[in-house]
């Protein structure tokens, strides 16, 4: 598997393609790809989409993926890495720790990431200015593209903000926000995720860990676990075709009956169930 550096913190690309390299890759840092025109269907950790002129996907660091062209496809790529978050988005700490935590969950988040209407125009017109100003380079081109990026990616942020747990909210403090990214970053590795682990890696004492959670967050740590685990066992069932033993194995589950006894009591039927109902075209 290729795995893809990013030097510079961001970089702007757009090229037409008929077909993409099959082999998978993986970056070290944040891409927006965003599809000018053309179809085909895209890959990324193991969850497969059809896309189409005005999708935009946002890839986070280890993302595995790759591209199946149908038609010819005009791709438009955004790469930044975090350092270029911290320094442009904006100088408040928790502000900038919101915007990162964000841009985290889009890996938790498949698809095309506009869900809000407005902004699909909105993203299609600020990409078109982008290609405008690196093709005709006038005068102060770099600092205007560097503002335009700047807001691109804070209307991502926006956009998959809307499909956050609604407990999550611009006041939602820094170290709330650190322990749910290391929940994400070690939802495969459940040894990581005890309480006390948690509240060695935190430094916060085992009593008041599970306090301070729920009066953040409104859930209890293991109930968060729970429901974030589950969210993306949804995802393999809509966007992959692996067996439910497949993803039980692979979200340790005990076994197959142990994700079904789980995914019944928080979802109310069966993960069979829930795919037959909600099956897309993959």
């Amino acid at each position: 598997m290729k795995s893809q550096v990013l030097y510079k913190q961001y970089e702007i690309e757009w090229k037409k393609m008929q077909r993409f390299a099959r082999a998978m890759k993986r970056n070290n840092f944040f891409e927006l790809i965003y599809v000018i025109d053309g179809t085909g269907i895209q890959t990324v950790n193991k969850n497969r989409f059809n896309y189409r002129k005005g999708n935009l996907f946002l890839l986070t660091p280890q993302d595995v993926y790759s591209f199946d062209i149908a038609t010819a496809t005009t791709f438009f790529f955004l790469r930044f890495n975090e350092l270029y978050v911290k320094e442009k988005i904006s100088k408040d700490r928790d502000a900038v720790k919101q915007v990162e935590y964000i841009l985290q969950n889009a890996s938790h988040r498949p698809g095309c990431i506009l869900k809000n209407k407005v902004d699909k125009p909105l993203i299609a017109t600020l990409v078109e200015s982008i290609l405008k100003e690196q093709t005709n380079q006038q005068l102060y081109y770099n600092r205007i593209t560097e503002q335009i990026v700047s807001t691109v990616i804070t209307i991502v942020a926006r956009n998959i903000a809307l499909k956050l747990p609604k407990n999550i909210k611009e006041t939602t403090g820094e170290p709330v926000l650190e322990i749910l990214h290391y929940i994400q970053q070690n939802i495969f590795e459940p040894e990581n995720l005890r309480a006390k682990k948690l509240s060695k890696h935190f430094s916060i004492s085992l009593n008041y860990l599970g306090r301070y959670f729920k009066k953040q967050t409104g859930e209890t740590l293991q109930s968060y676990i729970t429901n974030y685990k589950l969210r993306l066992v949804e995802a393999r069932l809509l966007h992959s075709d692996m067996r439910i033993n497949e993803i039980a194995y692979e979200f340790n589950f005990t076994d197959e009956s142990h994700l079904n006894r789980v995914f019944k009591k928080y979802k109310s039927m069966s993960p069979t169930a829930f795919r037959k109902m909600n099956k897309v075209n993959l």
